[in-house]
């Protein structure tokens, strides 16, 4: 199975990445996670020693439900079953260093664990996938909220955009970008994923 992710699909979080000016792709900024990374069942997250900081984005996270391929927009939907909320977890001062050197991004974002998962809920349960709420809180306090109509490329789009590069198989997951209000983890802190008000995700940082 694959980790797709995508990268500043938020308006509010490319302006806090780019200086306060928003950067707008001509196509979506895609990356990619080993399956090592993923961490779900609320096993905790011990902070790795590599790195000095280790920021926390909050997504929406879609699961692909079927093999497809150059798949149409129009029939996105029918290639994916169920949302949850993940965490992006990325070690910030080695992007910073990448990004300034035009660097592959794999080791600041695809070390095991980085991938933090939820509780999937079926899509049958939402109006709208652009219209779906979420929010990321760290010991009992809301450090992100997200909506997705607020993406700058909705989930129909990226599904299509990547099945032009990627086969999609049944279990590959689309990390869809991250609201504004990343930030930095810390021991002992205990974090919170809620969809809808639903609460998907709970770990500990060790």
């Amino acid at each position: 199975m694959k980790i797709i992710c995508v990268g500043m699909n938020y308006a509010e979080h490319n302006k806090e990445l780019n200086g306060g000016t928003l950067v707008k792709p001509e196509s979506p900024v895609i990356f990619m996670k080993p399956d090592s990374a993923i961490l779900k069942g609320g096993k905790p997250f011990f902070i790795p020693d590599f790195a000095e900081r280790f920021d926390y984005e909050a997504e929406l996270v879609v699961r692909i439900s079927k093999l497809g391929k150059n798949i149409a927009p129009r029939f996105a939907h029918r290639y994916y079953d169920a949302v949850t909320v993940g965490v992006d977890i990325t070690a910030r001062d080695m992007q910073e260093r990448f990004r300034k050197e035009g660097l592959p991004w794999e080791l600041c974002k695809g070390f095991d664990g980085s991938a933090v998962l939820g509780e999937f809920i079926p899509v049958e349960r939402f109006a709208h996938m652009q219209n779906i709420r979420f929010h990321l809180d760290i010991d009992g306090q809301t450090v992100q909220r997200g909506h997705t109509v607020d993406m700058l490329f909705g989930v129909d789009e990226l599904v299509a955009y990547v099945s032009q590069f990627f086969m999609l198989k049944t279990g590959d997951l689309i990390f869809t970008g991250t609201p504004v209000g990343v930030g930095p983890l810390q021991i002992g802190q205990h974090v919170e994923g809620f969809l809808e008000g639903e609460k998907v995700l709970a770990f500990n940082v060790g």
